[in-house]
């Protein structure tokens, strides 16, 4: 025996697996040993024998698993032989099978299943199913149970029979053997969970197959088969329970659930309906039904958690479904035994999660949910493809429609290919119910798998009579209408599938399928179906029917020329329309509530906030509501109160809750800052609420909100919304208008009772009640709002007599008020500064509208003016004017006494600060005070706001009652706070701080003409004036000087230093203005301020210039533009004493600073940047040349306008703003235009983004910018440059128009007066004239005769020719020689037309301007023919232009010397030239040859060869179809118009908005040509393809020549090429006789002609030889090559077309069929294929003839394929190729269209890594 393993061990490597049982059978009988011997052995030595090959987690090669499985097969044939021998089966098991299963890793499924099928094949043999129990079972499923972690459950059936079994079958193992003891229990417990359950399953398996095989060939041994049915039971028992608990935990254990368990699973109960089961004795019966129950509902659970899960739960119904049908159940052996069968079609959730299945954004999971309904269905992927859904009526034969275009007409011929007919209206043709899911699945699968032609020629027509079936079966009677599949069973479930259909459509990822679904389902005439747009799934409408709207590529024409709406938009109204027609109201109100909430959930672009807007408002405006009458008639029925009362509240609420939504959409809408946009956003808002609410509906907080969402300036006084808001909070819009007035009054009732309700507070045990600045900014709000609201209902003169009277008894006893409480009167004073503010907008608002109104008597003298809206603002002034007065004297008494917090010191002491405060820096809402310090210091400042607001608006009003009080107290608190000394305590510096707030309220309402006149008159010793010192010094210096102290102490917070200085600048900037409303006033005899004061100012300005915050920005540029104000006055000793002006130092240190300031804002907002141009950009130091250049170096001024323009080309707005100011500056003072030659230049070229709304948006909203911006030079042409003031051409035009009100005011003024500045303007045309010409000439970029139409060239070179149109009025006789060199070289070299005709206009000018240059240069140019077409073309239309707009005295000149060389060119080869001058030469031949009466008189002769040529240019059809396609281009040109900025700068082309380019005449005649051209082009291309189509059919011709010859006769080389290869001259060989003949010739040369001739015929052997070896090589090729064509003729880009050759090359095609063979020629192409088309058969086989070459290939005998993705496709790696291949390629987009699908024998996709 020692020598038997080492030579059986040698043998097993060599000899194969299926020959190891004879050899171990010679073996046994030529050794005479028994089979037990060699099984021990064998067994023993096993570890030995693969211990090399048993490497854990390792790959096994080839040599290894043959020698593994011959080693098992030895083994297991050996058991075989020694029968039921349990012992032995356990040895093996425990010593081979197990340790070789736990190494082997677990992907080499190939080495696995080899293994067990022979273990497993023993078993059976032995019928050891007992022992396989006992032993096997018990280890493995304890594996599974250590990775579920279940060992520990004791309530686990599964865990519990594998425990006790293991332990039995260990304690029989060790009684066997006590070898390895304790190694058995880790080999137990030491499986991977994939091997584990991938042996359990062998084992079912195995089981069952053993079972089936005994059953079928009753041969079953008694005890043999009943154990194993018995093990096949418990196994099945034990994988149910498994699988449950698998499908519930991680990935890894559902994957060896579905994988493994449920197949084999599914399997055993196909065969067999339930099995019995014994379970600690007790007896169980397993039944399918059961089974599947479970796995359901495990499903149901997967189904809730993750997108992981829920793709496992789709893959668990995919294979429930595979194996059961849903309509045939399966037989059950046991007829006896009824048990009602599981229909999972039943289960509601099963269709649930199949529809959102089919619409999830994973590919994959959409993929299972179709297979899962085809399968629930059963309707197979063949039956698609082909669908008889309307064959029937696709039968007939119809005419095609008139008016259809080319592209409805590809559609319908793609439908009739797929068998989708025409509908029939009748109900006979309506759907049956198979072929309803037909419809719906072709649909479905289209969107997944099909181009989109296909979706279009099937979409509609399936639709549709999906449609009429839900309609059609209605209206059927039960006994008509088929038994249909679940969930089409009524009309609302059709439309559920159907919105899945949509929903698909809508999240396409082609968007013309997009755009294609979407307007297939807004083209819906629902009329048609009666009217059943309702039952339109509302989850659908609110999800993904607004998810697809908010999509851009349906708004295409959006937002074209200010038009904010689309088709699209409307057809979303309308369905919504009808949607929500047959609603009751309460429910219209709710469903509005969840469509205006989509705004707060998703993301709306501004396309998508439109058409949500146009939607709510479509959905709102519904007539003919059901109840609407009983929601507004309360006391109809009084006996229904109670109930009435609780539906009432709970309507309430639901519009509350609408008007709240709508009101987040105003707000949301106001990020768009296109005020037309926002205007259409908030009338649809607005039409909705006035539709279905009542204003006094809602809680009175809501209704004010709402409003208050509402843009000002679209309520205000001329706003375009105010009269809608009007007549809806009176009760008069919408449905309401029939309790009008009592809506009004209930409304006002409540804005009259809010004063005191919001007054009030709640009951509070302290007397004192503290607030903060939040709770004051929040106060503050709330009065706003409610100060608007007011004024837009008060009519009438007695709506403001509650509010007045409740202002009059609080403002009169506010000082007793305040001895009981702070809440009552700050909010009081906070009421009535609302009021006031809400007041003086009014009337900014009516003054812009033309308004000014003093009293009703007024009324009737203004004509013009809105009555309603002036007596409605009379009204009010009126009361206002008889209330304030007594008022204010109480106010200023109140003031006063809270004024004294800011100079006492007794609050000072308290330094106790709240907790919100403690240990933060503050910021503007957090000063670092005690709670009650905080309170008295907002009292005492909302006290001052207060009056100040009062005293101004009276002085305004010029009411009678004196105001001296209140000037006097306000003067007086002005003088307290400048010579209040500074604290050292942070809470005195906090309360200086608050003092310093107040005092920027109070100089605010000084700052008129009545406080200082009052100043003046009555207190001479307020102005502190001292003998000689001007007034105002002392104020501003002592101000100065405290606030930089308190600065300079350093107890404030850094934020809260901020806040001081904002205020200082302020109060400065106050300070500053008292002189210019002194001036208004009359007062300019005294100064009012020094040098050293200003000086002092302005020093200060700009040293905190360069670290202003954002809030300073502005009071420091308006301090500094009335400082510089200031200095200018003060230059005529008015204002400012002893002034000496601004020096050059001065401005240089300002133009630093500034520039510092306006880089660090990051913000380039409208204001800031306005008044950094006209505080740096001065009038009155811009005219110093001084500023500019000093020294031949940039001056102060220069050097900023520099950096301002340079950073201009990145921010739009400020070079827009630059160029406003400079260009009114430059034209102010022309003299220094000269130094800006430069920036004119970049001005000129300058383009940015076309559109700026935000800057439109803040002209519009922001005061300030709007003041800013008024405040900057004026432009030129204001009328003009407004309309481009907001677009990228307003920089060119504010040139523009700069320059041509120069030169006419040069024009006017030059000849009467030798002013300077006219000259210098003269001069400074000139100089930027010639510079732009030579930029045109000489630059790199604008002199190129090559560019892209559209791109930066040509843009620029539009931009520099326009401007130099508009110079050409400065073209005077010292210039004109070098401006015509320019000309002419500019008009010699290629331009496109658009840049050509403003170099005509611009040429047209100069010769009509200087006749003379006429007959010196123009006619020579003329009659150089050999010029380029292009250039003669524009010298032709310059020569007729100059004749016929040249004046009277010299026309006739101009006709006799321009015309004779002109009419050469009519007869010119050059087709654009000829046309052009036949135009040209007809109009002037129109125009100056009338026609002559008929008189005896002969006509010269040269007069009647005009006369003919005008006739035959009359009467020719050509030139009739060419003047006609010009339409009046010549009639609308005109060159004096063409040269100003209104006429270049002005589109006559309104469809084209290129630069303001119009189309010129030569590009009209050029798209005519091309026009004319291609259609030509299309007819003969027509022609072609009809010739190779009769080429390529088949012919009983022999001679007839084919490019591609049958493969199988090996003619796989095109004929042409065969005899190409032999077509050569070949060299004479001359014969004996004529040697002979030369012989006697010449026999001088005998010898060397002979040689020659000699090597001729060497040579001509040697060509032969080689023409020979040339042919076996092709032969060789020609037989190597594959029997495969690829047919490309659907791919039309070079390059792919290329690719393939070269591909084609490789892999030895036979041939490549392309559409056209002119490709070959291309150099694209023969780059990319590197010569592969010489060696590759290419066959042209044009797009119309694809289907005749495919019929022809087919009957050679080729199979052929598409590469197409299909429902039936085959990936690629899984096709097996024919030997005769014919492969069609489709397009890249659409793919193969669907007649040639039709041909195909089968479609091969290529598969992705990632699913769409």
């Amino acid at each position: 025996m020692a020598y038997l393993i080492p030579s059986l061990s040698s043998s097993l490597k060599q000899v194969p697996p299926v020959a190891i049982p004879p050899m171990l059978d010679c073996l046994l009988a030529s050794t005479g040993l028994s089979a037990a011997t060699i099984f021990d052995s064998l067994l023993d030595a096993f570890p030995d024998l693969t211990k090399d090959a048993m490497k854990e987690g390792e790959l096994l090669n080839s040599e290894q698993c043959n020698n593994i499985a011959s080693i098992m097969v030895a083994l297991c044939h050996l058991l075989k032989k020694l029968g039921a021998h349990h012992e032995a089966f356990q040895s093996f098991m425990w010593k081979s099978f197990i340790p070789l299963m736990k190494m082997i890793p677990a992907f080499d499924h190939e080495m696995l299943n080899q293994i067990e099928e022979s273990f497993f094949n023993v078993v059976t043999k032995t019928n050891s199913w007992e022992v396989l129990e006992k032993a096997l079972v018990p280890c493995i499923v304890s594996s599974v149970g250590l990775s579920l972690g279940m060992l520990k459950h004791e309530g686990s059936d599964v865990i519990e029979w594998g425990s006790c079994s293991l332990s039995l079958g260990l304690k029989d193992q060790i009684k066997a053997s006590d070898t390895d003891k304790e190694c058995m229990p880790s080999l137990c417990r030491s499986f991977s969970l994939s091997t584990a359950c991938h042996i359990l399953t062998l084992m079912l398996d195995a089981a069952l197959k053993s079972l089936q095989a005994a059953r079928n060939t009753n041969s079953m041994l008694e005890n043999g088969c009943c154990y194993a049915e018995k093990f096949a039971a418990h196994m099945l028992w034990n994988l149910c329970n498994m699988t449950e608990q698998l499908l519930l935990q991680s990935l890894e254990h559902r994957s060896c659930a579905i994988s493994f368990y449920l197949p084999i699973i599914l399997k055993a109960f196909v065969s067999q309906h339930s099995f019995g089961i014994t379970v600690h004795g007790h007896t169980h019966v397993l039944s399918r039904n059961s089974f599947l129950k479970k796995i359901w509902n495990c499903c149901r659970t997967l189904f809730t958690l993750g997108p992981l899960e829920r793709r496992d739960a789709y893959s668990v119904l995919s294979l429930y479904l595979s194996f059961f049908s849903c309509t045939e159940g399966p037989e059950n052996p046991d007829v006896s035994v009824r048990v009602e069968e599981f229909d999972i079609t039943a289960e509601r959730e099963l269709w649930d999660e199949i529809k959102r299945g089919l619409v999830d954004e994973e590919g994959l999971v959409r993929k299972q949910s179709l297979h899962i309904l085809k399968t629930v269905l059963q309707i197979s992927g063949e039956s698609q493809a082909y669908s008889s859904v309307s064959e029937r009526n696709s039968q007939e034969k119809h005419s095609t429609p008139r008016g259809m275009t080319k592209r409805e007409l590809w559609a319908a011929t793609e439908a009739k290919s797929l068998g989708v007919g025409k509908l029939c209206n009748s109900i006979d043709s309506g759907l049956k119910g198979r072929q309803q899911w037909e419809a719906f699945i072709l649909l479905y699968e289209m969107l997944a798998e099909y181009g989109t032609h296909l979706v279009e020629a099937a979409w509609n027509h399936q639709v549709t009579l999906l449609l009429q079936y839900s309609v059609s079966r209605d209206n059927c009677p039960s006994s008509v209408i088929e038994a249909q599949p679940c969930q089409m069973e009524t009309s609302a479930e059709t439309f559920i599938w159907l919105s899945i259909l949509w929903e698909r459509g809508f999240h396409h990822g082609n968007p013309q399928v997009r755009c294609l679904i979407m307007q297939s389902f807004l083209g819906i005439e629902w009329k048609n179906y009666e009217n059943c747009a309702n039952l339109v799934p509302e989850s659908f409408v609110l999800g993904p029917f607004m998810e697809g709207l908010n999509d851009p590529v349906h708004h295409k024409d959006f937002g074209v020329k200010g038009v904010y709406s689309s088709r699209t938009i409307e057809g979303a109204a309308r369905f919504l329309h009808q949607y929500t027609s047959f609603l009751i109201i309460r429910k219209r109100i709710a469903f509005l509530s969840k469509l205006a909430s989509i705004s707060k959930q998703k993301s709306f672009g501004r396309v998508g906030m439109m058409t949500l807007a146009e939607c709510i408002a479509s959905a709102a405006c519904v007539d003919g509501t059901h109840d609407g009458k009983s929601e507004w008639c309360a006391d109809a029925f009084p006996e229904k109160a109670e109930l009435k009362s609780s539906q009432d509240s709970s309507s309430c609420n639901d519009k509350s809750d609408l008007l709240d939504v709508l009101r987040f959409i105003i707000e949301s809408s106001k990020q768009h800052f296109n005020p037309n946009y926002r205007l259409r956003v908030c009338e649809k808002v607005l039409e909705a609420a006035t539709s279905l609410v009542c204003s006094f509906d809602v809680p009175l907080d809501i209704l004010l909100h709402f409003i208050s969402a509402l843009p000002r300036e679209f309520t205000d006084y001329g706003g375009s919304l105010r009269a809608r808001v009007q007549e809806w909070l009176s009760g008069c819009g919408g449905q309401h208008s029939a309790n009008c007035c009592k809506t009004h009054m209930l409304l006002l009732r409540s804005l009259h009772d809010f004063p005191e309700t919001f007054s009030g507070h709640p009951d509070l045990d302290d007397s004192f009640v503290t607030y903060d600045d939040e709770e004051m900014d929040s106060w503050e709000l709330q009065a706003k709002r409610w100060a608007r609201v007011l004024f837009l209902v008060v009519k009438e003169e007695n709506h403001l007599t509650p509010i007045l009277k409740f202002i009059q008894d609080i403002g009169i006893n506010i000082c007793k008020q305040n001895n009981c409480t702070e809440w009552k009167p700050v909010k009081f004073l906070i009421l009535t500064l609302s009021l006031v503010l809400e007041f003086q907008i009014m009337q900014e608002r009516s003054d812009e509208c033309g308004i000014r109104f003093r009293t009703k008597s007024e009324v009737g003298s203004l004509k013009t003016v809105d009555q309603y809206t002036y007596a409605e603002a009379a009204v009010i002034y009126e009361k206002l004017a008889n209330l304030f007065p007594p008022v204010l004297e109480e106010l200023v008494s109140f003031a006063n006494l809270s004024c004294s917090i800011f100079w006492s010191s007794v609050m000072i002491d308290d330094t106790s600060l709240p907790r919100s405060v403690r240990g933060k820096l503050g910021g503007p809402s957090q000063r670092r005070l005690s709670s009650s310090t905080t309170t008295a210091v907002l009292q005492a400042i909302m006290s001052v706001k207060a009056v100040a607001s009062i005293l101004s608006w009276c002085a305004w009003a010029k009411t009678d009652a004196s105001l001296k009080f209140a000037y006097a107290f306000f003067w007086n608190f002005f003088r307290k706070t400048i010579t209040t000394s500074t604290h050292d305590s942070e809470s005195g510096a906090e309360i200086c701080l608050a003092a310093y707030e107040a005092l920027a309220s109070v100089l605010q309402a000084v700052v008129s003409p009545q406080a200082f006149c009052f100043v003046r008159e009555n207190d001479k010793s307020m102005l502190l004036a001292v003998e000689g010192q001007p007034l105002m010094d002392s104020w501003v210096l002592s101000f100065l000087q405290n606030v930089n102290s308190l600065l300079e102490v350093g107890v404030l917070a850094r934020t809260r230093r901020a806040i001081l200085l904002n205020w200082k600048w302020l109060c400065i900037e106050s300070l500053l203005s008292i002189p210019h409303c002194a001036r208004e006033n009359g007062e300019i005899s005294s100064s009012f301020f020094s040098d050293a004061a200003v000086r002092c100012i302005f020093k200060d300005l700009v040293n905190s210039l360069e670290n202003a915050g954002e809030g300073s920005v502005l009071p420091m540029l308006r301090s500094i533009r009335l400082t510089m104000d200031l200095f200018a006055s003060g230059m005529f000793g008015s204002v400012v004493s002893l002034c000496s002006g601004v020096d050059s130092q001065m401005m240089w240190r300002l133009v630093r600073s500034s520039w510092i300031l306006h880089v660090n804002c990051k913000k380039r907002r409208v204001a800031p940047i306005a008044a950094l141009l006209s505080s740096v950009l001065h009038s009155s130091v811009f005219c110093d040349e001084g500023m500019h250049v000093k020294e031949n170096s940039p001056g102060p001024l220069k050097w900023f306008v520099e950096k301002i323009l340079e950073e201009g080309s990145k921010s739009p707005r400020t070079i827009r703003l630059a160029a406003l100011h400079l260009t009114g500056l430059w034209l102010s003072n022309p003299r220094i235009i000269k130094y800006y030659i430069k920036e004119l230049k970049l001005l000129t070229l300058y383009g940015s983004v076309a559109f700026d709304e935000d800057f439109e948006a803040e002209l519009g909203d922001n005061y300030d910018a709007k003041t800013e911006v008024s405040l900057l030079a004026k432009s030129p042409d204001p009328e003009l440059t407004e309309t481009f003031i907001n677009t990228e051409l307003y920089a060119r035009v504010s040139v523009a128009v700069l320059f041509y009100k120069l030169a006419n005011l040069a024009d006017v003024v030059g000849l009467a007066n030798e002013n300077k500045d006219w000259q210098a303007a003269l001069d400074s045309g000139k100089m930027f004239l010639l510079e732009l010409l030579d930029l045109v000439v000489n630059d790199k970029d604008l002199a190129k005769e090559l560019y892209k139409k559209y791109s930066a060239i040509h843009r620029r070179k539009v931009r520099a020719w326009q401007m130099i149109c508009v110079l050409s009025s400065f073209v005077d006789h010292d210039i004109v020689g070098e401006v015509t060199r320019f000309l002419r070289i500019s008009l010699y070299r290629n331009n496109l037309p658009s840049i050509r005709q403003y170099l005509e206009t611009f040429a047209i000018n100069i010769y009509l301007k200087f006749p003379s240059l006429v007959v010196e240069q123009l006619v020579p140019i003329l009659r150089d023919y050999d010029m380029k077409p292009q250039a003669l073309s524009s010298y032709v239309f310059i020569a007729a232009n100059i004749i016929l707009n040249a004046s009277k005295a010299v026309q006739t000149m101009h006709l006799d010397e321009l015309l004779p060389p002109i009419v050469p060119l009519l007869t010119s080869h050059h087709h654009s030239l000829r046309g052009f001058t036949q135009l040209l030469v007809y109009h002037v031949l129109c125009k100056l040859f009338p026609p002559e009466s008929e008189t005896s008189q002969v006509m010269p002769l040269e007069k009647r060869c005009f006369e003919d040529l005008k006739s035959y240019l009359a009467k020719n059809s050509d030139c009739m179809r060419l003047r006609a396609s010009m339409e009046g281009y010549l009639d609308a040109y005109n060159p004096n118009l063409s040269i100003t900025p209104a006429g270049i700068f002005v589109n006559r082309v309104e469809e084209l908005e290129f630069e303001c380019v119009p189309r010129s005449l030569m590009e009209q005649v050029l798209n005519f040509l091309n026009d004319v051209r291609e259609d030509l082009r299309c007819s003969m291309a027509k022609d072609i393809v009809t010739i190779k189509n009769e080429s390529l059919k088949i012919s009983e011709d022999p001679d007839c020549t084919e490019i591609l010859h049958n493969p199988g006769k090996e003619e796989l080389l095109p004929q042409l090429h065969k005899d190409s290869s032999l077509d050569f001259q070949k060299k004479i060989t001359i014969s004996k006789h004529e040697k002979q003949d030369a012989n006697s010739s010449s026999l001088s040369r005998n010898r060397e002609t002979y040689k020659q001739l000699s090597e001729m015929e060497k040579e001509d052997e040697l060509f032969d030889q080689a023409l020979q070896s040339r042919s076996v090589t092709m032969e060789k090729i020609r037989a190597s090559q594959q029997h495969f064509v690829l047919v490309a003729s659907l791919i039309d880009r070079v390059p792919n077309l290329a690719g393939l050759a070269r591909t084609c090359e490789v892999f030895k095609a036979s041939g490549l069929a392309i559409a056209d063979a002119n490709i070959l020629r291309d150099k694209q192409f023969q780059l990319i294929s590197v010569t592969a088309e010489k060696w590759v058969p290419i066959i042209e086989v044009p797009v119309n003839s694809v289907k005749l070459f495919l019929e022809r290939k087919k009957r050679e005998g080729f199979s052929i394929l598409g590469l197409e993705q299909t429902a039936n496709s085959i990936p690629l790696d899984r096709y097996n190729f024919p030997k005769m291949t014919v492969l069609v390629l489709g397009r890249e987009k659409e793919g193969i269209p669907v007649d040639i699908i039709h041909m195909l024998d089968a479609c091969i996709e290529i598969p992705q890594l990632r699913s769409c």
